[in-house]
């Protein structure tokens, strides 16, 4: 890890000192121009944070206890160390293995108290709000990188953290430097002394994240839903625009049985007045979507029905296969553009970002579309279609439900040349794992069955394996380890072949973490930021 120097930590307390002072002000010009708004007092990039620190090693593992009840005094968190703990010791709800999704356990109430605490962030910050099932984090990514073209200061929230919990906190595509989260995470601890019940992990990250928005004046914050949409802490904010890429059977225990009951806990982002946005869709969920919509009294509009869109797939010399884009609106003509990331399924994506930026270019944002198509471009999402290692080629991607399973293996045929595929698969215990399965069949040449040393929810991989039996008359093997996985899977390939590990974000997470430790010369984050498959 490379540590902030001194002087360095102080320049980032000093600024965010300033930057503080000056939200009040940035407030009154959200709307004006990228150099308006700089103007406000944001002074993040003199803060000497280096971008090259994203792998933990001497980070407590999360835990999966219960949060205690009592808050920690400000007082405790003396250092990031101190904050990490504090912070882990949170009931967190991504790791439990029984969640019950009701009002009583997610709590609006109380996440709305808590940012009343710290001063209402959250209203001090222009934000896009994306939801769905698949699609969210690839969305997010396009859309803040458009955004970042046209040279805007853009914030970014998104979850869960393959490697580092500040990846889910970053600005400009650089995570939160630790001055920064330990300043964040303190002040959310000091603000959750008084409160009636504690807040999850969830809860208090997503106050930092805000928080460091207002703080760092960000022109407009992109914000990913982490669970369902109606009881989700991100459910605070009124944005500009509300998006949902895409609904499908996941979460079913938590959200409904059927992608109807998802539909309506995914709409309740929806906010009067404010456009929402989705993707072709089924009639049945389209009828859904809509309905709430016209209750709701937010404008929307479904891109390949209401807004014209189309797709192709093609190959160039400089792109390699790809897939293009063209969109129409009143206001934009935007044709051919290339999507930056591997997948057909990526199309409907990237229509989406287009269309809310159309969107807030009506809001008096200014987004040329030459500096759109150059910040599109350059979008980069770690941890989806990514290759981690070349000899043996190993490819990671975080498909963690049967239809992200279904695009990834469409998707590696389609861009990655292999003899054979070794899938190392290891997987939630409350996912739908029988469909899982049955796409990593579908699939893969050979399958290694493993678990996430990170994750308490992982199902056993010999547990898998059974499944996989009764299901397959492929042959499977088991590592318990993801080492050890991957050491079977070295003897099963050649040099035409590829390794593919996924099933979820905890795997591809210890994956990436793997490589940077035992094979990559340099520093890790460029790892999590290059061998992009194109």
């Amino acid at each position: 890890m490379v540590e902030p120097k001194p002087e360095a930590t102080a320049v980032s307390k000093k600024a965010a000192s300033t930057a503080k002072k000056a939200s009040s002000a940035a407030a009154g010009v959200r709307g004006k121009s990228p150099a308006a708004r700089k103007a406000a007092g944001r002074s993040r990039k003199d803060a000497g944070f280096s971008a090259g620190s994203l792998v933990e090693p001497d980070a407590k593992a999360p835990s999966a206890k219960p949060a205690k009840a009592r808050a920690a005094a400000s007082g405790e968190i003396s250092g990031y160390q101190a904050a990490l703990r504090w912070l882990f010791d949170r009931a967190d709800i991504e790791r439990m293995r029984v969640v019950r999704y009701s009002d009583d356990a997610f709590k609006l109430d109380r996440m709305r108290t808590l940012l009343a605490k710290l001063g209402n962030p959250h209203e001090q910050v222009r934000t896009i709000h994306v939801g769905g099932t698949n699609g969210k984090g690839a969305t997010v990514a396009m859309l803040a990188s458009m955004l970042e073209g046209c040279g805007y200061t853009v914030g970014r929230y998104t979850s869960p953290h393959l490697i580092d919990v500040r990846e889910r906190i970053a600005i400009d595509g650089q995570p939160i430097e630790r001055a920064g989260f330990t300043d964040a995470i303190r002040a959310v601890a000091e603000a959750t002394a008084s409160l009636d019940s504690p807040p999850t992990f969830f809860e208090v990250v997503t106050a930092a994240a805000f928080k460091h928005f207002a703080e760092q004046a960000v022109d407009i914050a992109v914000v990913e839903v982490g669970l369902g949409g109606r009881l989700d802490s991100t459910n605070v904010i009124t944005p500009e625009v509300s998006i949902i890429t895409s609904i499908d059977l996941d979460h079913t225990r938590l959200l409904g049985l059927t992608r109807q009951e998802i539909a309506r806990e995914k709409a309740g982002i929806f906010k009067p007045g404010v456009p929402a946005l989705a993707f072709d869709l089924d009639n049945p969920i389209d009828a859904v979507l809509r309905e709430i919509a016209t209750e709701i009294g937010a404008p929307f509009k479904v891109v390949n029905k209401d807004i014209e869109f189309s797709s192709r797939f093609c190959s160039s010399p400089d792109l390699g296969p790809h897939t293009r884009v063209c969109l129409y609106s009143q206001t934009s003509r935007l044709e051919h553009l290339p999507v930056p990331l591997p997948g057909e399924h990526q199309a409907g994506n990237c229509g989406l970002a287009l269309a809310a930026i159309d969107i807030l270019r009506g809001n008096g944002l200014d987004c040329p579309e030459e500096k759109v198509t150059a910040g599109l471009a350059k979008t980069r999402i770690p941890g989806r279609m990514q290759v981690v290692h070349e000899r043996p080629r190993v490819l990671v991607d975080g498909a963690h439900n049967p239809a992200a399973i279904t695009a990834l293996m469409k998707c590696a045929g389609a861009h990655v040349p292999y003899d054979s595929m070794v899938c190392v698969f290891g997987c939630c215990s409350d996912k739908d794992v029988g469909a899982m399965l049955d796409r990593v069949n579908l699939g893969a040449d050979k399958v290694i069955f493993t678990r996430s040393a990170s994750n308490p929810r992982a199902m056993e991989p010999n547990e898998l394996q059974r499944l996989f039996a009764e299901r397959s008359g492929k042959m499977s093997q088991v590592g318990q380890t993801l080492a050890e996985a991957l050491e079977l899977a070295n003897r099963a390939v050649s040099r035409e072949d590829v390794i593919c590990i996924t099933g979820s974000f905890y795997l591809v997470g210890d994956a990436i973490r793997h490589f940077a430790g035992k094979d990559f010369k340099g520093d890790p984050a460029t790892l999590a930021a290059s061998a992009w498959v194109r």
